[in-house]
């Protein structure tokens, strides 16, 4: 392989994230393999009782008490994210000049949760906006999760967010992606975040569309692809990765998680809210067609699947049109949200996460809380309730969707020379 070559080779060196099943990839990849669900009951201003997918990760372990008055929770789960995987990926920090790294995160939304409370706190005060906090416009700007975590480890580099409804985690990695190739910067911290659980909006938004899932259990609350499903568990997280090009990658000696080799973004251009089978087929045959590969290489579709009666159905679809199971003997498929809800923005990179470790272990994470199969999201290679042992897991294709008709597929593959 040449060197030119190399420098276009993107590959993961480290990963930070936090979600409700743990603060970093061992956690949650155990939690994932034993069918374990978190999903907490919390009481939502204006609503009452809620499910939600909930993190606990330590915010002092990399943020002082003054910048955590002063900031987001978004901007603290990016911090964590970020420190986690820098340290996680073994490079040498002090050494790496801060204006060649870049910040890519993606978001579904921004601001809302400090809109909210701070609309809150004044109508304690007769509406008085002398109680309106000075923090609020750093606070609610669009780039704020990236900003913060320029701040917090003296980046000098680009930073932004990209808001792509809930395929914006994968959307962070592609942005990624093609800034190291096109060399404007040599280490990317790259993925998606969200505080979703903290604002009424979001929760109230689903209810009013029927879309809020509810069951006396939580931690059976998200069900894609069962009959009994009835709607979105919100959660928050975030997950982030180290990207570097491959020569660099080799120069220091980096573990390499797995390399990014295809993607693609569509649009479905039909409706706000319900997908679209068709363009959804359309993105992952072009994901593949630009990895080079084809439907019956890959190992594992991971779904966006976000237990929605109709959402799931149509990325059903989709899935048995590209990867039907009797022309795709070694593809399965699962679901990450039956275990922590939907992540909004940080839900691709987080999903994506879980199912790395395949790589090294072989073994394809299930869906859980699947009673009774819908037949109509039956795909003929669902992997559920129980982890299948796969033997070598070499391509993960991972899913991402959003509202306003946005398309996201990934395609990783196991690092090898």
């Amino acid at each position: 392989m040449s060197k030119d070559t190399d420098a276009q080779r993107i590959v993961i060196t480290g990963c930070g994230l936090t979600s409700p099943l743990g603060d970093d990839l061992a956690s949650m990849r155990a939690a994932l393999l034993r069918g374990e669900a978190r999903i907490e009951n919390i009481e939502m201003r204006h609503m009452g009782t809620v499910h939600a997918g909930v993190c606990h990760f330590d915010a002092r372990r990399w943020q002082g008490r003054r910048e955590l008055r002063n900031g987001t929770r978004a901007g603290s789960v990016a911090i964590y994210c970020a420190r986690e995987a820098v340290a996680d990926s073994g490079i040498d920090w002090d050494a790496v000049e801060k204006p060649r790294v870049g910040v890519y995160l993606g978001i579904t939304e921004h601001g809302n949760v400090e809109t909210e409370n701070e609309i809150h706190n004044i109508s304690q005060f007769n509406n008085d906006t002398r109680y309106w906090t000075h923090h609020h416009n750093p606070r609610t700007v669009a780039n704020n999760p990236a900003g913060e975590v320029t701040l917090n480890m003296g980046i000098t580099g680009p930073h932004y967010t990209i808001g792509a409804a809930c395929a914006a985690g994968n959307a962070g990695l592609i942005q990624a992606l093609w800034m190291l190739r096109l060399g404007e910067v040599d280490l990317a911290l790259a993925g998606g975040v969200s505080e979703s659980i903290h604002t009424f909006g979001i929760f109230a938004g689903f209810k009013s569309q029927g879309a809020l899932a509810v069951h006396k259990d939580p931690n059976k609350a998200s069900r894609p692809f069962d009959k009994g499903r009835n709607g979105i568990v919100v959660s928050e997280g975030g997950a982030i990765y180290t990207m570097e090009r491959l020569t660099d990658a080799r120069a220091r000696g980096a573990k390499i998680y797995g390399e990014i080799v295809g993607y693609h973004i569509n649009s479905d251009a039909v409706d706000a809210v319900l997908p679209n089978a068709e363009r959804q087929t359309e993105c992952m045959g072009a994901a593949l067609a630009k990895a080079g590969l084809t439907p019956a290489d890959v190992d594992i579709v991971n779904t966006h699947a976000t237990s929605t009666p109709q959402g799931d159905i149509q990325e059903c679809k989709a899935v048995r049109a590209v990867f039907p199971a009797e022309a795709c003997p070694r593809t399965r498929v699962n679901n990450t949200k039956s275990y922590i809800g939907h992540a909004m923005g940080a839900a691709g990179a987080l999903e994506l996460a879980g199912n790395l470790p395949s790589f090294d272990d072989g073994l394809v994470h299930p869906t859980i809380n699947v009673d009774d199969l819908d037949p109509d999201c039956d795909t003929g290679n669902l992997v559920l309730n129980e982890a299948a042992d796969a033997g070598e897991v070499r391509i993960i294709l991972n899913n991402s969707f959003g509202m306003l008709g946005i398309n996201s597929s990934l395609v990783v593959k196991k690092f090898a020379d």
